[in-house]
């Protein structure tokens, strides 16, 4: 199989440079190939052919995301070409695929594998309605790249060539079986289900194909045991004093400025002075397209004064959840928690302390949670996480039995119920 390398040519150059993937067909054929991405030689890791992991870089996982896609598509080509007896693996064929995927040339999909391949190739041009016209992410192609993979894996160990007439109920109850042979979660499985259904809802609707039966396909998931931080757990990385780690210091206010104002991580590290008026933070969220209004809250206040209306925002995602976990292991957030998870059909569970489960997106779950507990209407909350249904916004949450029940009792409390004797 041919050696797939990304590279930049002049790494002496002090101007972003263009990423080239490479690869050698035999002792004479080289194929370099230019992409359109561009990065600053002194922020390149040659070893491992990303972007360096740096807050000096704010568009790293940007191109580290496309240059993984771009990765995933090649070795689904080779996948499939090591299947075929009548395909090749040449110089002249990787580049017309990378052509194709860059839009320089249009392939016309002739089969199952071929459309899967563009419709793959297509997510980096199709909208999403639901969002605004946005184009489809990188997750979503990566998705899709992984789902196909899986695909061609399964054929090999069943000793078929999928169509699109083959994908019916007991090729799906099969595939699930051979899915969970990987040891794969139900959630991960539950992805590849719905990436199939929207393959064949687009071949149908691109008269590619008749076969309807993807519409009885069902989908499978279960209830992730993400965890929230309690006002009190909240309080105490407030007081606590980062004055001699101001690296831990930014992060432990990014994430309780996320804490309340219940934003994704693209959301709350974006709050700039002009999202700010008369006490109240409006911003669009770049998931949803969605815009919100959310009242300033004291904690919050302090800390975009703190930063005189700059927040400390220039740091991935990663290393955010990275640094957070330190964070609250230094905090001392290490109550036991119980975590389960299927895998291969399997339930697995395991017993984390607490610090080693937060994550960017625990704060927004936080916001949530905190905030219900409190007696703060669902639905005034949803407005805010955007959830459209109340069932959909109560499995979000983290409010344990015996949560509600004191909920309860500090409701009859307040309405006196407690006093009446019957």
């Amino acid at each position: 199989m041919a050696n797939i390398k990304f590279i930049i040519r002049d790494m002496n150059a002090k101007t972003e440079q263009t990423v080239y993937v490479t690869s050698r067909f035999g002792r004479n054929e080289k194929l370099m190939y230019a992409t359109p991405l561009k990065v600053k030689p002194s922020l390149w890791d040659e070893k491992r052919e990303r972007v360096k992991n740096t807050g000096y870089c704010s568009y790293r996982e940007e191109v580290n995301g496309a240059l993984n896609a771009i990765d995933a598509l090649i070795k689904s080509f080779m996948a499939q070409v090591a299947m075929s007896e009548s395909e090749v693996l040449s110089k002249d064929s990787l580049k017309n695929l990378l052509d194709v995927h860059f839009g320089k040339k249009r392939m016309q999909a002739k089969d199952f594998h071929s459309y899967f391949e563009e419709f793959i190739r297509s997510c980096e041009t199709r909208t999403n309605p639901k969002r605004g016209g946005q184009t489809l992410s990188y997750k979503t192609m990566r998705e899709y790249a992984r789902t196909h993979y899986y695909i061609l894996e399964y054929e090999k160990k069943r000793g078929i060539k999928l169509d699109f007439n083959n994908i019916n109920q007991s090729f799906m109850n099969d595939f699930i079986a051979f899915l969970q042979e990987q040891n794969l979660s139900t959630n991960t499985i539950g992805h590849k289900i719905v990436c199939i259904k929207a393959l064949m809802r687009s071949a149908n609707e691109n008269d590619l194909t008749s076969n309807m039966k993807f519409q009885f396909f069902k989908g499978i998931s279960e209830q992730s045991d993400n965890i929230a931080l309690s006002e009190e757990e909240l309080d105490s990385l407030a007081r606590f004093d980062f004055s001699s780690n101001p690296r831990l210091e930014r992060v432990r206010d990014l994430f309780l400025v996320g804490c309340w104002t219940g934003l994704r991580f693209s959301d709350f590290t974006s709050i700039r002075k002009e999202n700010i008026l008369d006490g109240m933070i409006t911003i669009t969220q770049h998931k949803t397209d969605a815009s919100v209004v959310i009242p300033v809250h004291p904690v919050f206040k302090a800390i975009w004064d703190k930063y005189e209306g700059i927040l400390p925002s220039n740091i991935s995602n990663q290393k955010f959840n990275d640094y957070i976990k330190e964070v609250c292991k230094i905090v001392g957030i290490n109550s036991r928690v119980l975590k389960s998870i299927t895998r291969g059909g399997k339930k697995q569970t395991t017993v984390y302390e607490k610090w080693q489960l937060v994550s960017s997106h625990t704060a927004r779950r936080s916001f949530a949670t905190n905030l219900y507990k409190s007696g703060f209407p669902a639905v005034s909350i949803m407005q805010i996480t955007g959830h459209r249904t109340e069932s959909a916004f109560l499995k979000y949450i983290k409010v344990t039995k015996e949560e509600h029940a004191k909920m309860l009792m500090k409701h009859w409390q307040k309405k006196g119920n407690l006093l009446k004797v019957i």
